[in-house]
């Protein structure tokens, strides 16, 4: 069986990633999903990083 990707999880990562890097949709949905996770990873680390200095 082959493992489907879920819509409302890809949507939520094409706009994390949008709104931080302000990136067109289309350049998201080329990123690899593997890669694409990892920019979402680490846009959150640098949140948490600012969050806890403000």
């Amino acid at each position: 069986m082959i493992a489907t990707y879920d819509n409302d999880r890809l949507f939520e990562e094409i706009a994390y990633i949008a709104y931080h890097f302000h990136w067109p949709l289309e350049e998201i949905l080329d990123l690899e999903h593997p890669l694409r996770r990892r920019f979402v990873e680490e846009i959150g680390r640098i949140n948490q990083r600012l969050a806890e200095e403000a």
